[in-house]
């Protein structure tokens, strides 16, 4: 019989039903405000632990860093410190199964027995029974992944190396995200804790194995993460910081919060990028004029993150189809060789291309960043908001759906023109903005007369 560890702290820490948890979660990595597409994401993410109306717009900044790991990631090692039960040790959880008002989280069997003989992890019903700081992490988690198995430790005492064992033993591959849940500095007046927690915050930046509890209450699985980190090199980014007197507290004695994401390996570049998506595109396309087909090669790590393109044909000049999603569904690599195929023979307004025609295409591919809706309370303050040339926008009500490029500002250069034009494709002209629902990214766009 599959036992289910519940949740515990639904309703106090976060929202308790589904719906409200939901939109609670789309507000906050909706207000995360990076535009720009990502090539790849994070091995591993230090976030907070705290109530989201405390911490929860600074876990969202490391969250949001996994746009592209949906469908990739499909194990997820959570560590974070015991508060209520005293541990020697790593403590896994006496269940089968943890559950949120999103769903349910399988426990990932096979990583639980590579740990056997590991004398530094336990089993432990009770460690896990209130613990507050994985559980507020697994609703991020399922909105940004989808289905993952679960590894979960509730942390006591263990030195660094115990640590960094059990991480090196569960390090995998791109399947999976190690997260390490810290809060920072407890209960100092506002301006000595952004002291101590801006000190801290370098020595983490440094990869630092010694940061101590009054720093961070995670200090012990952080240390044995940064330990790993350092022996395989991995990069470190500050995403955000603050402390409660920012958010919902008063600044008397506040708790510290930082989102920090590692990396492996190199970044790829973005001149690099567009040469593999435009080959991949334009590759795409000669392949359906014959029966030659390439032989299928391993595809790098960062395309097979999920990812959204648009690819754009131009004959002579002029727009000969363009094609593409709006939502990181599909691997990177799958969507921008589909979207190819479809501008080239499914773009409703023009004939399926031919092969003479072909020959006087250009390719251009877009990477898309993910949508962000803009909050606005009139429509003067959404004119305010949008940046002529930047913003790709997203106009939707009911239904009805439509979206420009940002490319399409140098045909529609004022905003007013830009969004009346944009309504009318959406099916919706005369309809006020103040009843749609408007949203926009950015985009890395490269062509071949000329990477950008």
């Amino acid at each position: 019989m599959n036992t289910i560890r519940p949740a515990a702290v639904a309703g106090m820490f976060y929202p308790g039903d589904a719906r409200s948890l939901a939109n609670e979660l789309d507000e906050l990595l909706g207000g995360v405000e990076h535009l720009e597409p990502r090539l790849g994401f994070p091995k591993a993410l230090i976030v907070p632990h705290a109530g989201y109306m405390y911490s929860g717009a600074v876990a969202a900044h490391g969250y949001d860093e996994l746009a592209g790991a949906r469908g990739i990631v499909r194990r997820v090692v959570l560590l974070g410190p015991v508060h209520r039960v005293p541990v020697r040790g790593l403590a896994l959880p006496d269940a089968d199964a943890f559950s949120t008002p999103l769903g349910t989280l399988s426990i990932d069997k096979d990583a639980v027995r590579a740990l056997r003989g590991l004398p530094q992890v336990l089993v432990s019903a009770p460690a896990h029974a209130l613990e507050h700081s994985l559980e507020v992490q697994l609703p991020f988690l399922q909105k940004m992944l989808g289905e993952f198995a679960l590894v979960p430790f509730a942390v006591g005492t263990a030195t660094v190396d115990e640590v960094a064992q059990v991480l090196e033993r569960l390090w995998g591959g791109p399947e999976t995200l190690i997260v390490v849940s810290t809060d920072l500095s407890h209960y100092h007046p506002y301006d000595e804790a952004r002291r101590i927690d801006g000190a801290t915050l370098a020595r983490i930046s440094s990869l630092a194995t010694d940061i101590d509890h009054e720093e961070a209450c995670g200090a012990t699985p952080l240390n044995g993460l940064l330990r790993v980190a350092a022996r395989k090199n991995l990069s470190l980014k500050l995403l955000a910081a603050c402390n409660s007197g920012d958010t919902a507290g008063g600044k008397g004695e506040v708790v510290g919060y930082s989102a920090l994401a590692l990396y492996e390996g190199a970044r790829v570049s973005r001149e690099r990028a567009g040469g593999r998506l435009l080959g991949m595109a334009r590759c795409a396309i000669d392949d359906s004029f014959s029966s030659r087909r390439a032989g299928a090669q391993a595809p790098e790590r960062w395309l097979q993150q999920a990812g959204a393109t648009f690819v754009t044909l131009t004959k002579d000049g002029a727009l000969r189809g363009c094609i593409g999603s709006l939502e990181a569904a599909r691997p990177l690599g799958v969507d921008v060789v589909e979207n190819a195929l479809a501008a080239a023979y499914r773009d409703p307004r023009f004939p399926r291309l031919t092969l003479s025609e072909w020959q006087r295409c250009e390719v251009e591919v877009s990477l898309l960043s993910q949508p962000k809706p803009i909050r606005f309370a009139e429509e003067s303050d959404l004119m305010a908001q949008i940046v002529p040339g930047e913003d790709g926008l997203i106009v939707e009500s009911g239904e009805r759906r439509a979206t420009y490029l940002p490319q399409v500002w140098d045909a529609l250069p004022s905003k007013e023109l830009f969004l009346d034009e944009l309504l009318k494709k959406a099916g919706l002209a005369g309809t006020r903005l103040g009843r749609c629902r408007v949203s926009r990214y950015r985009v890395m766009k490269w062509t071949e007369s000329g990477r950008q």
